[in-house]
């Protein structure tokens, strides 16, 4: 392949492997049968009138796999923590005994670990459009610079093969991140 060519198959990977760690952040966020600290990474809380993560204002531990903890480093922010949760649309009911703040996670039922999967399909199929797109934006892009710069037809179709087996390595390691994450959520 000609060098001009190289720098786009780099963006090409830059950007898709950014839409794989943007899909490991989703499905980290997603729920499956056991408590993890992650659960709660995007969750922000009103604190002086700016969101802010909570991960920022307290300490989150999975002492064992039903519960979780929240230990803020300011105890006056513990009312505004146990609001964001509540509202953060996890189903999840916090208790607070002044400095500290517990989140049960009851067992999920059938009909929520099926729906937690469409959630994570959905999630999956964001990531493979995002990739698809770069596929698709880059090779335009290449197709403009070979025109543009009167280089060889071949360089291209090398260039666009190139292009075409990242995308699939992508889009075949979305699939078994998302196989992982059903197994995850349907085992009981």
């Amino acid at each position: 392949m000609i060098p001009e060519l190289q720098p786009y198959i780099d963006e090409a990977q830059q950007r898709m492997d950014e839409a794989i760690a943007f899909f490991k952040r989703e499905l980290a966020n997603i729920r499956a049968g056991k408590a993890t600290p992650q659960l709660l990474d995007g969750i922000k809380v009103s604190y002086y009138g700016a969101q802010t993560p909570l991960n920022q204002l307290a300490s989150v531990s999975a002492p064992d796999p039903r519960l979780l903890t929240v230990e803020p480093f300011d105890k006056s922010v513990i009312k505004e923590i146990e609001k964001a949760i509540m509202a953060s649309g996890l189903g999840l009911n916090p208790s607070n005994d002044g400095s500290l703040i517990r989140i049960p996670l009851p067992l999920l039922s059938e009909e929520r670990r099926t729906e937690l999967v469409k959630v994570s399909k959905d999630v999956a199929e964001q990531a493979r459009v995002s990739i698809r797109n770069t596929r698709r934006e880059l090779k335009d892009e290449i197709k403009k610079i070979v025109k543009e710069e009167s280089l060889p037809e071949d360089s291209r179709f090398e260039a666009e093969e190139e292009l075409q087996k990242l995308t699939d390595g992508h889009i075949s390691n979305v699939d078994s991140l998302l196989d992982d994450k059903e197994q995850e959520i349907m085992t009981v």
